[in-house]
């Protein structure tokens, strides 16, 4: 009888071995990163500034349009806080580098674009398929509700209650002018008003994101009346009085990113020692989570 039990816990331990020596995943809630191989992801960027030597031009992405963010932050984003299949919604769309790159990594998207022909050039970025089962744009508001209305049946045709990332880039203030519609953030008469627009995107992104998942804000800052206006500060703090938890604050550089300041440097420069600010070669971007 000994000499069973004592072969019992001997076929019992190898069978447990086996079962340690198959599984050898370990991941969070929210990603597919293996924490068990954590050294097999130096590409995952866990420090708090950021430099990519130029814009990456291929897998769909162009430089095509101003204002976009280059791609390498969704491929920083979706790697680091989703998993396969989950949705990302971009409040903000534009160009569609959320989009593009949500293919590229075996994610899906949806996003919101304020300018109908905007919406109809980036479209031509994804085979119809791809516009059914992968990537929705919607042409609307993103502070309207109604938009968001749109927004939760899309969802919902993509079986999910609500979305697994946020992202948001919204304009910086009127630096550029993107549209002539009075909803646009970039029209608004105040920098005060910028921030209450903003809020209430923010505010439905945050009504529209699952609960303990992640937010991204890219933005930078901007001079106006002779001063620094802190637009990416001043929009971390309204995200917080939503009641998203500040996870990070990293600091991008944008040399080489740029399409207009990097070719007029010396004229910048010359306006600079003229009055007394200094150059900004840097953005934001802030993590949350809800």
């Amino acid at each position: 009888m000994r000499a069973n039990t004592k072969q019992k816990h001997v076929e019992e331990k190898k069978t447990n071995l086996k079962v340690v020596q198959t599984n050898p995943i370990k991941t969070t809630s929210y990603n597919d990163i293996n924490l068990k191989n954590w050294k097999d992801y130096p590409e995952v960027k866990t420090d708090t500034f950021w430099q990519f030597p130029a814009r990456l031009r291929e897998h769909g992405h162009s430089n095509d349009y101003h204002g976009n963010y280059i791609p390498q932050l969704a491929q920083q984003f979706y790697q680091r806080y989703t998993k396969k299949n989950d949705v990302v919604l971009d409040l903000f769309f534009g160009s569609g580098t959320s989009g593009i790159e949500a293919v590229n990594m075996e994610r899906r998207c949806i996003g919101v674009e304020l300018k109908q022909e905007l919406v109809d050039s980036v479209s031509t970025k994804f085979n119809p398929k791809q516009l059914v089962t992968d990537v929705n744009i919607i042409c609307g508001d993103s502070t309207s509700k109604d938009t968001m209305e749109k927004v939760k049946a899309r969802l919902e045709i993509m079986g999910k209650k609500k979305a697994q990332f946020l992202i948001l880039h919204p304009p910086y203030d009127d630096i550029i002018k993107f549209s002539d519609k009075k909803e646009d953030l970039s029209n608004c008469s105040s920098t005060e008003e910028f921030y209450d627009l903003f809020e209430k995107v923010a505010k439905n992104g945050y009504d529209l994101l699952e609960e303990g998942r992640f937010a991204a804000l890219i933005i930078g800052d901007s001079y106006k009346n002779s001063e620094v206006q802190p637009l990416g500060f001043k929009c971390m703090e309204r995200m917080q009085n939503l009641g998203m938890k500040l996870k990070a604050t990293i600091v991008k550089d944008i040399q080489g990113n740029e399409r207009a300041k990097g070719r007029t440097a010396n004229l910048w420069r010359y306006r600079a020692l003229a009055g007394g600010f200094n150059i900004f070669q840097h953005e934001y971007i802030f993590i949350f989570q809800k």
